[in-house]
């Protein structure tokens, strides 16, 4: 995976000032645009002012996403943006003069990734977004958005696909990078592919020109020639869509056409992994997703719908499944309405238990922007009730995420050497994984966000 130099650099440098005129903004449109009774998150508040390069937390719990089980009474030395020593707080020696954050009666984790989202989508109407929105409001929608997931502890979004905002999450991410703008740590995918007749606006007249929501490629050389466009342009990933539009069949099989053949998918993850860069296939079910697997792509989305072939495919080849499970669940009314009492929701649970069963590796991603972002942390209680401990689940959205992106040496464990990237927690997620849906405390490089632990004016663990 090609690094970036802007993302290494450590926290960024950026004024108070400019901080609150974006959480004023973020207030504002998400007061515009919110369901009517949905209660908006919290604005993205300034950084709290460090006195010292040294900063030392006192944890109480600490879930290193090393290990199963919380160690106890530990103190974790940050350096700037990086974390310098970790261990029993017997053996680590505060230096004088350092800035020490009272944690000792919470859970600290490593902060959170989702490795799943769409920072370009508000809601299940994209042709809407597309068509009447200019590029210009969705990137500032965007901004809005991934603010919203840094709060609720995600320091780090993989992005997949803009939803026609062409290239605006390469430009939202060198922005974060470079400290214009506060944000979590991103890698994207820009435009996406899709074939001739795949996602796209429906219900049009076909006699009017209209935009695709991602690059439309035909053939295998097509595909090649795309991909180096999109590298070009700075992406980080390429995602396409092995199959798209689906249907049930009279006994509750999900029938999902593929779109691309074998040797267009093929061409993907040759072009991509020969320039140094990973791939991720769309594919509920079908010869679609089964292609994706043969091929050598480096995720699946969803994947609801598992054979035993798949399954040995995905451990073989060492793929990771993102299985979304949260966004299905919300879908149930709408499914069952659209294909006569069959949900996708009922499909992918037992697929799911299969895989994590077998030992498929899973990584942890939701499939927010259909959704409102700020709201997907319920994905962790859904993995759990379909089959994985806490601590797989956490792991998922920890180290195992940080793998699946090539960065597992900079985040998803806390331990020397890696970005000081934290949340914290009242109570102990490994005895309730809902813990994780009341985020106290997040730390982006070492920077604090948002600490609602030590501030007089806030609720600390007094309040769910």
């Amino acid at each position: 995976m090609i690094f970036r130099a802007e993302w290494m650099s450590g926290r960024p440098r950026i004024g108070t000032m400019s901080i609150l005129t974006l959480c004023l903004f973020s207030c504002s449109l998400w007061a515009q645009e919110r369901e009517p009774g949905t209660p908006p998150p919290p604005p993205l508040p300034p950084p709290q002012a460090r006195t010292n390069e040294r900063v030392a937390i006192r944890a109480g719990r600490l879930f290193t996403g090393k290990a199963d089980d919380l160690a106890k009474q530990q103190v974790i030395l940050i350096e700037g943006s990086r974390i310098v020593q970790v261990g029993p707080a017997s053996d680590v020696q505060i230096p004088s003069g350092t800035d020490v954050l009272d944690l000792s009666n919470v859970t600290v984790l490593p902060g959170l990734i989702d490795g799943h989202t769409h920072i370009f989508g508000n809601g299940p109407d994209m042709d809407e977004q597309m068509l009447k929105e200019p590029l210009q409001y969705r990137t500032l929608e965007a901004l809005v958005n991934v603010q919203r997931d840094l709060y609720i502890g995600f320091t780090t979004l993989r992005d997949l696909k803009t939803l026609g905002g062409g290239y605006g999450d390469v430009d939202l991410r060198n922005a974060i990078n470079k400290g214009l703008v506060q944000g979590p740590r991103l890698q994207v995918s820009g435009r996406g592919f899709a074939t001739t007749g795949g996602f796209r606006p429906k219900g049009y007249s076909r006699d009017i020109p209209l935009p695709s929501m991602l690059q439309t490629v035909d053939n295998p050389w097509e595909a090649r020639k795309a991909v180096r466009e999109q590298l070009m342009n700075g992406t980080d990933w390429i995602k396409f869509y092995a199959a798209y539009e689906f249907t049930f069949s009279p006994d509750g099989k999900i029938v999902n056409p593929p779109t691309f053949t074998f040797e267009e998918v093929q061409a993907f993850v040759d072009e991509a992994h020969d320039k140094g860069h990973k791939v991720s296939c769309h594919a509920f079910a079908g010869k679609g997703l089964h292609n994706c697997l043969a091929a050598g792509v480096d995720t699946v989305e969803h994947a609801v719908q598992l054979t035993d072939d798949d399954i040995q495919l995905f451990k073989t080849k060492g793929i990771y499944l993102v299985p979304t499970l949260y966004h299905y669940q919300l879908d149930r009314e709408h499914d069952a309405k659209k294909y006569g009492g069959h949900t996708v929701a009922e499909v992918s649970e037992p697929s799911f238990r299969r895989a994590v069963a077998a030992g498929v590796k899973i990584a942890f991603g939701t499939g927010v922007g259909p959704f409102p972002h700020g709201t997907q942390m319920r994905e962790f209680e859904y993995l759990v009730k379909f089959g994985m401990n806490p601590a797989q689940a956490i792991r998922a959205a920890t180290i195992v995420d940080a793998q699946m992106m090539g960065w597992e040496a900079n985040i998803g464990s806390i331990e020397r050497g890696k970005f000081a990237d934290l949340v914290a927690v009242c109570g102990d997620p490994l005895a309730d994984i809902t813990e994780l849906e009341r985020v106290k405390f997040v730390m982006k490089g070492g920077q604090v966000l948002r600490n609602d632990l030590n501030s007089p004016s806030s609720k600390g663990c007094g309040q769910k």
